[in-house]
């Protein structure tokens, strides 16, 4: 019998104590795509080696390759692949041999293309298990397909390529897992139909690089050092970076749907952070300890934001894109091959902390890195020169999880010397010995301690050991995995469309794509070089002419978040200008969607405004409670009020809640706004309003042929919406008119046909209320992002 055979002929070798130890049943294993390039670089070299590790271990195997291709040219790619197969050095030449030639008997090809396929396939595994009369422990199958193959497989094998009741099955699923959360989550759906969630792995192959995969234990080893020290309090920054030489060039077809964030900052390096920020479970060894914590971790993170990134292209990326997938030569591609994203965890350990996240292609080194900085307080008199880096305090402190290539050009974990001596395991990891020349940020190599493995292990050898043993904490739950992109799909979506900076790639990107930390966001050290902008990149409505001026009055344009940017700069000038000349500023605020963006600017990244001297007036409210989401007084203070120290007096909602009512005229709400204006705005002329516009070219709350507001001596007016809530209180178009400053801010495509109308017509403000804002003694400024003005 070929089985029984095989056994005898290894534990000839030496590689079995008894034939008895098998009884602990048969593991088929089924590689789906069998032939393809992830199968030949590494799959079947990870399965020898599993089958090289456990050929003692009281199991037996048989390895089924699977494609779509015919069986006798399938056949032949395969085996062609398996010929090339390699031992570890230390493993002895005969050995290595023998255990090569039984794993050859023990594959074989099959084609699965329809279900009668997989039909048969079950029936073969059956019907060997019996001739050897072997008991059937477990079936893996590897999912090494393009995942819209994966329904369809997933289907076959459940409905008829099940192991019996009492053996486990193991479906192993490669990136990408959806390309934003809606398709995850249908993707996740689909699988869940056919696989219970402990029979699926899915594979980061990063958590089976050495050094990542050490950070969990060596936080647990090395808790009596970290505790004291693994929190805001010590930790200056964090660094996850992986960093690659080569460029898209042939791939441009896959890169083109995901880039960079979607291909290695959502999985990859948003896994590493996983491993830093989570709490560590009391019991390390129980998988569903640590994906709770890790998943903990998730719901730790603060959202992010379109200026938590800046993004980039290499040059020659377009027109490998028009060449590979047959473009026009004015296709323009919004896909980035660089990202670095800064994100902050609001738990309690690690608030304040930035987390920065970089990876891209065409870049000057390839290397793959988690390090963390901790805050050094020391100040030495002693000469630099003379500083022991053992004891002296003044130097860099940082422990560094090394992936792999770069300098050291070999996974490692390194500690400064003057942090602590780390506790390692000496079966899998050694102390680097003698000193080097190497420089590693910036301190020579003799600043740390070095530690490399034992056995250098490929990522998938790894994995795939962890399949057999179900590890499940080294893969990607549906939990973990919605989580995540829960996580990122916000920012995917908000810069879908963001212009990207240009770099050349190499050694030639100098510092083009150094960035820094401002406020809570990031941005691009150095500007764009002029000779770096291609016409060709350009959208296409950059082509066309943005006059200085809308209506007659100053016209500031430009992408959203550049504007809003633009606008929150201007606001704080104004204010820091009014309080110095008369001590105080009045700002009123216009409600809706569009001033959210800038209220969230104001209160994050303006604290020299001079909030102490602001009185904060709305421009118009919503005839609701002042508690309620719909209110706009509910809008400004979640979003800037609870942020910002603005005296509580110097806060003047509208009165719409008056005698336990809502806007009823008896109650007199609009003249005791009226009569609080005059007493404490000078000359009823505020400093500064902020107004935007309705697609009916409505602003504040004055609408088209609206019967109070738009004339007249009132000052403050009840006005009817066209949509719920109707009612609503409005400053009067007169005493807008009064202010001394008016910026009107007008955002989004679905603006583009009004602000379009109001280039073309007069003063109506009958039918375009927004038409009869024109302050009599003051400054109108428009706000108009592209979107709006050029569609």
């Amino acid at each position: 019998k070929m089985l029984q055979r095989v056994l005898c002929t290894v534990l000839f070798m030496g590689a079995l104590p008894s034939l008895a130890e098998v009884a602990q049943g048969h593991i088929s294993v089924v590689l789906l795509g069998a032939t393809g390039d992830l199968a030949k670089k590494y799959l079947w070299q990870g399965l020898f080696q599993l089958y090289m590790d456990q050929v003692s271990s009281g199991h037996s195997f048989t390895f089924h390759g699977a494609a779509l291709t015919a069986l006798e040219p399938g056949q032949r790619l395969m085996f062609d692949v398996l010929k090339k197969l390699a031992c570890p050095p230390d493993e002895s030449p005969n050995r290595c041999a023998v255990l090569k030639d039984q794993f050859l008997k023990l594959s074989q090809y099959h084609q699965l293309k329809t279900a009668e396929n997989y039909t048969v396939l079950n029936r073969e595994i059956e019907t060997l298990l019996r001739q050897e009369g072997l008991k059937e422990a477990g079936r893996i199958f590897y999912f090494s397909v393009p995942p819209f193959a994966y329904t369809e497989i997933a289907r076959h094998i459940n409905s008829s390529c099940r192991p019996p009741p009492g053996a486990w099955l193991r479906v192993v699923l490669e990136k990408p897992f959806g390309h934003d959360l809606e398709s995850a989550q249908q993707l996740a759906a689909e699988l869940t139909s056919f696989f219970k969630e402990e029979e699926m792995y899915r594979v980061d192959h990063y958590l089976g690089k050495q050094a990542v995969a050490h950070i969990l234990p060596f936080r647990d080893q090395n808790r009596q050092f970290l505790d004291p020290i693994w929190n805001r309090h010590h930790v200056e920054r964090v660094e996850i970076v992986l960093k690659e030489t080569v460029d898209a060039k042939g791939r441009t077809s896959f890169y083109e749907q995901y880039g960079v964030i979607r291909d290695v900052l959502q999985n990859h390096l948003t896994e590493a952070l996983m491993f830093l920020t989570m709490e560590l479970p009391a019991n390390m060894s129980r998988a569903e300890e640590v994906l709770q914590s890790k998943l903990q971790a998730f719901q730790s993170l603060r959202g992010l934001e379109k200026n938590s990134a800046v993004l980039g292209q290499y040059q020659a990326y377009a027109s490998q894109v028009q060449e590979e997938l047959q473009k026009a030569q004015d296709y323009i591609s919004t896909t980035p091959t660089f990202a670095g994203v800064l994100i902050h965890s609001d738990s309690l350990r690690w608030e304040g902390v930035p987390f920065l996240l970089t990876s891209g292609k065409a870049l000057d080194e390839r290397v793959g890195y988690v390090r963390v900085l901790f805050k050094n307080r020391a100040y030495c008199t002693q000469s630099e020169t003379l500083r022991d880096a053992e004891h002296s305090q003044c130097k860099a402190k940082q422990i560094i999880f090394y992936i792999g290539h770069g300098a050291l050009n070999t996974p490692a974990v390194l500690v400064s010397r003057n942090l602590f001596r780390p506790v390692m395991p000496e079966s899998s990891w050694r102390e680097a010995v003698g000193q080097s020349d190497l420089h590693i940020f910036g301190q020579p190599l003799s600043d740390y301690y070095v530690y490399s493995p034992v056995k250098e292990r490929d990522a998938y050898s790894v994995l795939i050991s962890n399949i057999y043993h179900a590890r499940k904490d080294f893969f990607i739950t549906t939990e973990n995995l919605l989580a995540s992109w829960g996580f990122w799909t916000p920012l995917l979506d908000s810069i879908s469309h963001q212009p990207l900076r240009l770099y050349p790639g190499g050694v030639e990107n100098q510092h083009l794509l150094d960035f820094e930390m401002v406020s809570g966001e990031v941005v691009f050290t150095l500007a764009e070089p002029v000779e770096l902008l291609n016409p060709n990149r350009l959208m296409p409505s950059d082509y066309r002419t943005i006059q200085s001026k809308f209506r007659q009055s100053p016209l500031v344009s430009a992408w959203s978040e550049e504007l809003i940017s633009q606008l929150a700069s201007d606001i704080e000038k104004t204010a820091s200008r009014t309080v110095a000349q008369s001590g105080q500023f009045h700002l009123a605020l216009s409600g809706g969607s569009s001033p959210v963006v800038l209220f969230q600017r104001l209160a994050r990244h303006h604290y020299a405004f001079p909030w102490k001297h602001t009185h904060i007036w709305l421009v118009d409210e919503r005839c609701v409670p002042l508690t309620d989401t719909e209110s706009n007084f509910f809008s400004l203070h979640n979003h800037l009020l609870q942020n910002v120290r603005v005296p509580y007096f110097n806060v003047h909602p509208m009165p719409v809640h008056l005698n336990q009512r809502l806007c009823v005229e008896e109650d007199r709400g609009t003249e005791l706004y009226a009569k609080e204006i005059i007493a404490l705005v000078a000359n009823a002329s505020f400093d500064l309003v902020l107004l935007g516009v309705g697609t009916d070219g409505h602003t504040a709350s004055l609408f088209p042929r609206s019967e109070t507001g738009l004339e007249g001596a009132q000052t403050v007016v009840l006005t009817e919406s066209p949509v719920k809530p109707h009612q609503r209180m409005s400053l009067s178009l007169p005493l807008i008119n009064k202010a001394r400053q008016v910026f009107v801010l007008v955002l989004g495509k679905g603006k583009h046909d009004i602000t379009t109308l109001l280039s073309r017509v007069g003063h109506e403000p009958r039918k375009w209320p927004v038409s009869g804002v024109s302050p009599s003694s003051g400054q109108l400024v428009w706000y108009v992002d592209y979107e709006a003005l050029l569609g």
